[in-house]
């Protein structure tokens, strides 16, 4: 394999993994997001507060687009058995 090809298959890997784990930690992100702002106008401090619900919509989340990253991570790893058979 040449250093392109190298390269590609990277960038390949890379943008499988923003596509697979992106959208769960946009979420998670967003929840903490909300929930810290909720926390800072309402000055609770309970560290269960923050847990739970992202506990919760990050869980639904995965179920959710569950489909999605499977499809996604199953053409990416059929694309690279394909690749790994080419090599001789």
């Amino acid at each position: 394999m040449d250093f392109d090809a190298n390269i590609e298959n990277l960038r390949l890997a890379f943008w499988n993994i923003l596509l697979t784990a992106g959208p769960v930690l946009a979420v998670a992100l967003a929840v903490g997001l909300l929930i810290g702002i909720l926390q800072a106008a309402t000055s609770i401090n309970e560290a269960t507060l923050s847990f739970v619900p992202k506990l919760a919509v990050v869980l639904m989340t995965m179920a959710l687009a569950s489909g999605f990253m499977l499809t996604v991570m199953t053409d990416y790893f059929l694309t690279i058995f394909e690749t790994i058979a080419l090599i001789r």
